[in-house]
């Protein structure tokens, strides 16, 4: 739902409704790709061990008969499923469906195009709270949808996205084709989940000195204060990440192309035509005393929990009608400016040619001079 803020429209708020719509299809998402179902570590655990007295959370524990790694399906482990320690609900997405993401309040453009689609407030408030620092809790750029138009290849791309509690930025990578258009390729930069050694602006981002080691880890981001659950977002298998969190994963191929968080945007106008936004889930577990499972556990370790790969891309017909009304008509001017300018050469060097012959040519005066 949209709705105009003023009576001049400046800006405008939108309601985004989230809902998923599974598939039928054998119930696609109730096994994994590999097994019928999937050895994770217990998400609860993560829960219990931060936020409870060891001793009590080792009495519920044991009085529920959990394990440190439970088996669930994929669809239990996104949407939901009732804890035999708590009897509720837990899930990585649970509740998801119907719920509100904003709402979004974002300028029109009309007073100044380089602004169009720029957030101006999110679920009401201009800024967030989460971080400890107005930098980081700074708003900054779209929603990653779309851009101001006439794209400059040097400058960067900011965005906000809510999933991760933060605005970031992307790089220019280079122009790639999509279906017969044209696109600008932007990449998530190293930069962007960097240290604060390696990048001071990302110091307010570091809230655990402990974890991070001196907040000199590199590749994660604590939404803790943001989800309210002990939640660490990274790239997919770890890609960016110091050597500290490889060490305590085994069976981690970070790969670039697959792993990294890519949008394909049309300079002109300025859409996303195309993105692939992929994270990874983990959660934090460590050595307790208290705690049976956990006493012989040596170290703390980020525990990849699952990593996703979210999609999206223009289908053919819409492409088609892109192309058709605004990349067939930029053609067409483009051809129209390069034809008046053809017109305008042959008509200067004509009369540059014409001037020529005048200057060169004997005046009445000097022949009849030259007769007598």
């Amino acid at each position: 739902m949209l709705k105009c803020n003023q009576q001049c429209c400046i800006i405008i708020t939108s309601y985004p409704l989230s809902q998923i719509i599974f598939i039928i299809l054998g119930d696609v998402m109730v096994p994994c790709l590999c097994c019928d179902q999937c050895e994770l570590y217990f998400l609860l655990f993560q829960g219990v061990y931060s936020l409870l007295d060891h001793r009590l959370a080792n009495l519920f524990i044991q009085s529920s008969g959990s394990t440190l790694f439970q088996k669930r399906t994929v669809k239990e482990l996104l949407w939901g499923y009732k804890d035999p320690m708590l009897g509720s609900t837990l899930g990585v997405f649970y509740p998801y469906n119907d719920t509100i993401d904003g709402p979004y309040t974002v300028f029109t453009g009309k007073d100044d195009i380089n602004k169009v689609a720029t957030i101006e407030r999110w679920a009401g408030e201009p800024s967030l709270s989460y971080w400890n620092d107005t930098y980081c809790n700074k708003i900054n750029g779209t929603d990653g949808s779309s851009f101001h138009p006439f794209l400059n290849k040097k400058e960067p791309l900011y965005f906000f996205s809510s999933d991760i509690c933060r605005s970031i930025s992307a790089e220019y990578k280079g122009t790639v084709d999509l279906k017969g258009i044209d696109v600008y390729r932007y990449m998530l930069p190293p930069e962007a989940l960097a240290s604060p050694v390696e990048n001071p602006d990302n110091q307010c981002y570091c809230t655990n000195p402990v974890l991070t080691r001196n907040c000199t880890t590199a590749g994660l981001l604590d939404l803790t204060a943001c989800k309210g659950t002990p939640v660490f977002l990274s790239l997919p298998h770890f890609l960016y990440g110091s050597n500290d969190l490889h060490q305590g994963v085994i069976g981690l191929n970070p790969n670039f192309d697959e792993h990294s968080i890519a949008l394909d945007v049309e300079p002109i106008t300025g859409f996303t035509l195309r993105f692939a936004k992929r994270l990874q889930v983990n959660m934090l577990y460590g050595p307790s005393d208290s705690i049976v499972i956990l006493n012989k556990i040596k170290d703390y370790t980020v525990f990849p929990i699952l990593w996703l790969n979210e999609t999206a891309v223009l289908d053919d017909e819409t492409a088609d009608m892109f192309k058709k009304e605004l990349i067939s008509r930029m053609d067409l001017l483009e051809g129209f400016q390069i034809g008046l300018i053809v017109v305008g050469l042959v008509l200067f060097a004509s009369c540059l040619i014409g001037s020529i012959v005048v200057c060169t040519k004997p005046s009445n005066s000097k022949l009849s001079l030259i007769v007598k």
